[in-house]
């Protein structure tokens, strides 16, 4: 390796959280900068490179065309849009010498379809499919586990311009399947389950998951996996609710209240303790402030069942709000309330109340009383708002043992690592940014858009946190840096220059590295099992007396040993192997349609 630049560590980095972050380090692949920012050093290079090609190969053939945007683009670009605001404080500005502000760029929706208003004439250039790999910028609150989430990454970003929705729906079940074909070939078994669109907007997406105990999502599966989707997408069904909820009269409902004292029960688990009642027959009051783009903040009060949990997420999405976060104590003291005793009864100051879907699924409740130490026994919401079943909303996080909303009995957790996301982006874009077509009758028309993102870095991070052992990495070998490692345990400059001779037939043919250097045949060895490499091929002592080569397969630890003279077809035959191992490949039928 002395014409190969790296260097592997003994010792662990203190920061590293996850596996692949101290592999990736130990093995020379990443070296730390700062905060969410690193080098990417020759040996990760090669692997971030394959990873890259196979993604390019399989855009490529869909008939996607690839262009390279500035990373660094005008503030007004993302004011024309709308999303100067809407994308908060991850996005990185800065000023020019000119006082103009810049964005680096986290997403380029708003640069491409710039671009493409300038490419886009007729109805007749439609449907188009472009692309890029390029470096985008997140300035990421906690960047943590190494390149899973860092402050700088590399991603393929596309997207996709369309006549009608056909066309649109058509492009997005390609990318489906070119997602499929790219992971699968870089030797990961992904979930694709339906996800929130968030900032991006549109009608609907669709992310590419990696089930890791490090997840930092949570995915939910039904019993025969038919209903897929992350946490925040998946709406709370509750088995109390098979019929129609039952109604009640205001009156009647006021006749059950009841004030009890409930001493030092500021929290649900405390209530429940203090009435021997479970959890579920209580009702919590939250009260969260919402910051809308025009300027605006609301208080918003949500009463939920005591057992289930808000979902800011879902609570984000149905206000319409830029941001959601709990209020602080003094919002309860403006309206008439108490923190640890809220209640939607009796606010001296009217607020927008909601209602969680789960406020149906008993005839009372307990609840708070706005009073220090008290609260209502009997409460009904129709004491709030007679017409309170018209507002319920699914405001809950959905868990593991809820029903499947496609009726696939219970639903199971994942935990998972997104890869991938792709989104079915409307006319949001090409509206805000003005980007028109003429259709066939000569009328400008706003063109439909999908977008398409996979992260380069996250996605080698995540290869790795799927594939190793105490060891070191396991790299598929589609991946791996080198496919084969050549080491020689060398005595005599004639013994080096038979090994020279041999990596000379075989760099020929196969993608392998020679580790030549000075050092113990332990110390190579542990390097090799380290760094990953799938096959190892060691030319030792007997290689000079009777020509037959010590082969290690990484993957299982099998090991042959293999006559110099049928080397290379035996080779073949390993990495043939290999490479029958990956996933199976989906079929690409992008060509025929």
């Amino acid at each position: 390796m002395k014409g190969f630049l790296f260097a592997t560590r003994r010792e662990d980095p203190q920061d590293a959280q996850v596996d692949s972050h101290r592999l990736m380090v130990r093995a020379g692949l990443i070296e730390k900068l700062g905060a969410g920012l690193y080098h990417i050093l020759p040996m990760g290079l090669r692997s971030l490179r394959k990873i890259e090609r196979i993604v390019r190969e399989e855009m490529d053939r869909t008939g996607a065309y690839e262009f390279e945007l500035p990373v660094l683009v005008p503030a007004s670009l993302w004011e024309k849009s709308g999303r100067w605001h809407v994308m908060g404080k991850e996005m990185f500005r800065l000023k020019d010498r000119h006082e103009n502000w810049n964005v680096l760029g986290p997403t380029h929706e708003e640069t491409f379809t710039e671009l493409m208003s300038g490419l886009l004439k007729s109805y007749k250039d439609l449907p188009v499919n472009v692309y890029q790999i390029h470096t985008k910028f997140r300035d990421e609150i906690r960047p943590r586990f190494g390149v899973i989430r860092s402050r700088e990454f590399i991603m393929k970003d596309a997207y996709s311009f369309h006549n009608d929705q056909d066309s649109l729906n058509a492009t997005y079940d390609d990318m489906r399947l070119a997602y499929r074909r790219i992971f699968a070939r870089a030797g990961l078994e992904t979930i694709p389950v339906e996800a929130d669109t968030g900032a991006m907007g549109g009608s609907g997406s669709e992310e590419f998951m990696v089930a890791s105990h490090i997840g930092e999502e949570t995915l939910l599966l039904s019993e025969s996996g038919s209903y897929r989707s992350n946490q925040e997408k998946t709406p709370v069904l509750y088995e109390e609710l098979k019929g129609e909820i039952a109604d009640i009269a205001a009156a009647d409902a006021k006749k059950r209240l009841k004030k009890i004292h409930t001493p030092n029960t500021k929290t649900i688990e405390e209530l429940a303790a203090f009435l021997k009642k479970s959890t579920d027959t209580l009702l919590k009051t939250v009260l969260y402030r919402a910051d809308y783009v025009d300027g605006k903040t609301e208080t918003v009060m949500i009463l939920i069942r005591g057992d289930r949990q808000l979902h800011e997420i879902k609570l984000k999405n149905h206000l319409g709000a830029l941001e959601v976060a709990p209020a602080p104590n003094g919002d309860f003291d403006e309206i008439g309330s108490v923190a640890g005793f809220a209640g939607a009864l009796n606010l001296k100051k009217e607020i927008r109340v909601l209602f969680d879907r789960s406020c149906a699924t008993r005839p009372s409740w307990v609840t708070g009383a706005n009073e220090v130490d008290h609260h209502l026994e009997g409460f009904h919401p129709v004491l709030v708002d007679e017409k309170w079943k018209d507002k319920l909303v699914d405001l809950s996080l959905a868990v593991a043992g809820d029903p499947s909303p496609d009726g696939d009995g219970k639903l199971r957790d994942v935990k998972g690592i997104e890869v991938g996301h792709i989104f079915k982006l409307g006319d949001k874009y090409t509206k805000a940014m003005n980007l028109t077509v003429l259709n066939d009758k000569q009328k400008p028309v706003h063109p439909l858009m999908g977008c398409y993102g996979i992260g380069l870095n996250r996605t080698m991070a995540t290869v790795i946190e799927q594939n190793f052992d105490e060891k070191g990495i396991i790299w598929p070998i589609s991946v791996a840096p080198f496919e084969f490692l050549l080491v020689d345990i060398c005595k005599t400059d004639e013994e080096k220059s038979r090994v020279r001779e041999l990596y000379r037939i075989l760099r020929a043919e196969f993608d392998i590295l020679w580790d030549d250097r000075d050092l113990r045949p332990g110390v190579k060895f542990n390097d090799a099992e380290l760094i990953g490499f799938p096959v190892r091929i060691t030319a030792g002592k007997t290689f000079f007396e009777t020509g037959k080569l010590e082969v290690v397969i990484r993957q299982d630890n099998e090991k042959l040993e293999i006559d110099a003279s049928v080397l290379v077809m035996e080779l073949r035959k390993i990495r043939e192997d290999l490479y029958g191992r990956l996933p199976a490949l989906p079929e690409s039928p992008y060509e025929e349609r």
